[in-house]
């Protein structure tokens, strides 16, 4: 981490404070996380130098550069293409040139480059995805946030060699949450939608799993939507 430049990865109004041990924001509601996390995710991951890694959630490209000097290759995933854009052209920068960003959902992973041998995940899902599971290398390790925003746990997931899957919570932890999973589907209908009350996620969930049978075969967004108009005041 020493070799990475923090400051050149964030906006130019936060760069005094870029060596702080606190998360950063980058826009579009994103911080880059503060250093404290990023070593320890980066330490949980064990990355060795042949390494081919899967980085979701390029962000302004911090942590990417943090894998890049330790990994072989490192494929990265913005969900939004401002970020990524901005995020190449500082790895470029700066050298890198064992990185590759794209612009999708990194809740379906990248694989066309699959399997990977390590995974670094940087947004929360409610779950972890199965598209990530699948793509990760016998053998490999994935860390990554997961549950819901007052809930969110740190794990380690490892997949042995005959491909059964471990996992171990590190710590509590609080990211923004991952596109694709279903509690930002939720997320993102409750700020369309604008709605007049508070109900947190959390909440919408046990709603949702106390539904009568036949109602809990719609899709989890869709249902949360028609229980909150249900009991809107």
């Amino acid at each position: 981490m020493t070799k990475v430049p923090r400051h050149e990865f964030v906006p130019v109004e936060v760069q005094p404070y870029a060596y702080l041990n606190r998360p950063l924001p980058i826009g579009f509601d994103k911080t880059i996380s503060q250093p404290f996390m990023v070593a320890v995710m980066t330490d949980l991951l064990e990355v060795k130098p042949d390494d081919v890694v899967l980085e979701i959630g390029t962000g302004l490209g911090y942590q990417t550069a943090v894998l890049a000097e330790l990994a072989g290759r490192v494929y990265s995933v913005e969900i939004i293409d401002e970020l990524a854009q901005r995020a190449v052209h500082v790895l470029k920068r700066q050298g890198y040139t064992n990185v590759e960003v794209r612009v999708a959902n990194g809740y379906l992973g990248w694989p066309e480059h699959a399997p990977f041998d390590k995974m670094m995940v940087t947004a929360a899902p409610d779950l972890i995805p199965t598209p990530l599971i699948n793509q990760l290398k016998p053998g490999g390790r994935m860390v990554i946030p997961v549950g819901l925003p007052d809930a969110q746990q740190l794990v380690l997931v490892e997949k042995d060699q005959n491909g059964r899957i471990t996992t171990k919570e590190i710590m509590p932890v609080l990211f923004s949450l991952l596109e694709g999973s279903e509690a930002a589907s939720v997320a993102s209908w409750l700020t369309e939608n604008r709605m007049g009350f508070r109900l947190s996620l959390s909440s919408c969930r046990s709603i949702y799993a106390a539904a009568l049978p036949g109602e809990a075969k719609q899709p989890f967004p869709k249902r949360c939507a028609q229980v909150l108009q249900r009991y809107k005041p």
